[in-house]
């Protein structure tokens, strides 16, 4: 089992930075590859980034390749987002997730545990 807290949230003008964090309970974590996903009001919730466990290899949506990292500190059980050069588009709730099994980094259906998620608000 694997309990997770988001945190980091917050509202930032276009152009700003945030940096999520979330923290994760549970021995297992260095075995799952976590993810970042977000949901704009009124749209289905979307995939943003994820960083697997044991190489760290690490994905991106294509709306925030290059603008967005992921990272993780396995001795400290935290996986991170930072956001660079926000956009209005950025607005979501966003959502950390565990994934056991890491068969799907992009696939939300194949995630098995989630955070409650923080508000992200891009002002333009």
């Amino acid at each position: 089992q694997v309990q997770l807290v988001e945190s980091g949230g917050g509202l930032v003008q276009a152009g700003g930075s945030l940096r999520l964090s979330c923290a994760a309970s549970g021995r297992t974590f260095s075995s799952y590859t976590m993810g970042w996903f977000r949901q704009p009001p009124g749209k289905e919730r979307e995939f943003v980034a994820a960083i697997t466990w044991g190489t760290s290899r690490t994905y991106y949506a294509d709306s925030v390749k290059g603008r967005f990292t992921i990272s993780r500190d396995n001795a400290k059980n935290t996986v991170s987002l930072q956001m660079n050069s926000l956009k209005s588009e950025d607005t979501a709730v966003y959502y950390c997730a565990a994934d056991r099994y890491g068969t799907g980094p992009t696939a939300k259906t194949l995630y098995d545990y989630w955070g409650q998620g923080t508000q992200v608000t891009v002002s333009s």
